[in-house]
């Protein structure tokens, strides 16, 4: 019996995966049931459908090929994975004669798991499994399961010796664990398998909006055999547009949201046999455009074996013009250098990059509130992206931007967005999130949308009644050391204003001068802060009271709150003063 490891191989099988990631829109096998309060969860194992092999070869080693198993855990409110021990069972005896099976580090005699422990390596949430060969049965044990699909065991596979161009077998793994169930999977590995390498094209990557260019992609067969129908996946994000919708592709674009990116797939299945040794390129060129909402864009394209036909994902669509074809490529071709010839999926796919200089205006809104002593009111702010371009992080994943929130006197928040976080007065880090905070800051997703932004609903307690007292909302930089927006040309109505009491409506009772903050940390209102629910935006509403709120306030450009103030205690003294006068006329009046 010989004990191994598949420590390099979980690495290894994670990037495959990765690399492979688009192909989650057309699962080959299935996703993870849904579990029930009276059964047990349902964890579902997985992987490619087939496997294609270099054949021996007469002088050498033979090149391995890395089947990578995935299993899926059921999630959300259904699933929490599985903390305990599990056991998968690999039946080999399909592939005696056609290939052999081994894990990665077999050959060195395998680890411990004392010292795959060390390294921190994991498998599907728990320490990477233990895995042990005799003859035409493997094993492997591991520990825990979190919540959704992961690799969770790798194979490496190569043709047997002695064995025949075409030959093919097939694997079967189970699995067990005690209070789970699983679905068994089976993949089958062949002799003489397709290596599709998808070649880099030369983009221009520096655009304005409205620049075209062309994607005449190409690719070539570098594997021992045909692959019967090709699968080519494009996939490109909100700046980018291909003109061209094909009749023998299906395509689909992400729900719109602040948090979405906006992405359009296209799979697109072409016909034909493709043979080994052989390059292939579109027989039309596709047409990319930097549409007038182009910023940050990135452009994937993939190739792979189209194998059994696939039932289309739900939410595609088919293109309706011209049929996608792919046809030879004349004369001597350069490949790429760095790739190697094993039929893996990690050098089927290329993306590119774009940058086009262009511009978003980020619009800051405020709203007009007022109310008793007392009352609850719900102020709306926020921001919109007015374009023309969308905003997007995608390989870093950061924030676009954030929307800094300072609490105007006079009230307190009881309820927030839940995207929102409370700070000190001066923006510092305040560990109490339920208390009455005199600012919040709401960060954004890695995305914005033209046409989107940010609704922010606070519910606002009036703890004294001023006249006109204003808080802050500005849209800014994630960072408070470079607040400025480096696409907005128009940083002017980045701000606006929270107004508290203008004096256009509701018994405000008698009028209080704003009092001066008493720390960096201060209530609002330099009362004591009183406990605050948290949650989100959704179901807030203004309270009982005299409590009003008027929605988005406009423009609301920001001009200090001190003349207000001024401005309405000399209304107040003019008509105390004319009342004063015309009760001394009265009174002449009588003694006259």
């Amino acid at each position: 019996m010989t004990r191994l490891s598949p420590r390099n191989a979980l690495r290894r099988a994670a990037g495959l995966l990765a690399a492979a990631g688009l192909l989650a829109v057309v699962p080959l096998a299935g996703t993870a049931a849904p579990a029930h309060a009276d059964e047990p969860p349902v964890f579902t194992l997985g992987g490619p459908a087939e496997t294609g092999l270099h054949p021996y070869p007469a002088g050498g080693g033979p090149k391995p090929s890395t089947l990578g198993i995935t299993v899926a855990a059921p999630s959300g409110e259904e699933g929490t994975g599985h903390a305990g021990q599990f056991t998968l069972t690999f039946d080999l005896s399909g592939v005696a004669g056609v290939a052999d099976v081994a894990f990665d580090g077999g050959a060195s005699g395998g680890e411990t798991s004392d010292d795959r422990a060390a390294d921190g390596e994991t498998s599907g949430g728990g320490a990477a499994p233990v895995c042990e060969v005799t003859g035409a049965r493997a094993v492997c044990v591991g520990t825990g399961l979190r919540p959704g699909t992961h690799p969770v065991a790798a194979l490496v596979v190569t043709a047997a010796a002695g064995g025949e161009r075409g030959d093919s077998g097939t694997i079967t793994v189970t699995g067990e664990a005690e209070g789970a169930a699983f679905t068994p999977f089976t993949t089958r590995v062949t002799v003489k398998g397709p290596d599709l390498v998808m070649e880099e094209l030369p983009f221009r990557t520096e655009l304005v909006p409205g620049d075209r260019q062309q994607a005449p992609i190409t690719f070539a067969n570098r594997g021992a055999g045909d692959a019967e129908g090709v699968l080519l996946t494009l996939r490109y994000t909100r700046g980018l547009d291909i003109p061209q919708r094909y009749s023998n592709c299906r395509y689909s674009e992400d729900a719109p949201g602040p948090s979405g990116v906006g992405r359009t797939t296209a799979l697109c299945t072409v016909e034909g046999a493709f043979e080994a040794g052989e390059t292939y390129t579109l027989a039309t060129p596709l047409t990319i455009e930097a549409t007038e909402r182009a910023y940050r864009d990135t452009f994937l394209y993939r190739i792979e074996e189209a194998g059994p036909p696939r039932t289309a994902p739900a939410g595609f669509e088919r293109g309706g013009g011209a049929v996608l074809r792919a046809v030879p490529v004349i004369g001597p071709q350069t490949y790429a250098a760095g790739r190697t010839a094993d039929p893996t999926p990690r050098d089927n796919q290329r993306e590119a990059d774009f940058r086009t200089e262009n511009t978003a205006d980020f619009a800051a809104y405020g709203d007009r509130v007022s109310g008793a002593r007392g009352a609850t009111v719900t102020a709306d702010v926020g921001f919109r992206n007015e374009g023309p371009a969308w905003i997007g992080h995608l390989r870093s994943g950061e924030d676009v931007a954030v929307v800094d929130f300072t609490v105007p006197r006079g009230a307190s928040v009881i309820a927030k967005p839940d995207r929102c976080r409370a700070v000190t007065a001066t923006g510092g880090h305040r560990e109490d999130q339920r208390s009455p905070a005199p600012r919040y800051l709401c960060p954004t997703s890695a995305a914005v949308h033209d046409g989107e932004g940010l609704d922010l609903p606070f519910a606002l307690r009036i703890e004294e009644v001023l006249i006109a007292a204003e808080g802050e909302v500005t849209v800014r930089a994630p960072s408070p050391r470079d607040p400025a927006l480096p696409f907005d040309p128009a940083p002017a109505n980045n701000t606006a204003r929270l107004v508290l009491n203008a004096g256009d409506g509701g018994d405000n009772g008698p009028p209080t001068p704003p009092a001066s903050d008493t720390g960096p940390d201060a209530s609002p209102s330099g009362a004591p802060t009183t406990s605050a629910p948290g949650g989100g935006a959704a179901g807030m509403s203004g309270g009982s009271g005299s409590g009003s709120g008027s929605g988005h306030g406009g423009d609301l450009a920001s001009t200090g709150s001190n003349a207000l103030t001024v401005a309405g205690a000399a209304a107040v003294a003019l008509t105390a003063g004319l009342a004063l006068v015309a009760a001394a006329r009265r009174r002449a009046g009588r003694h006259s």
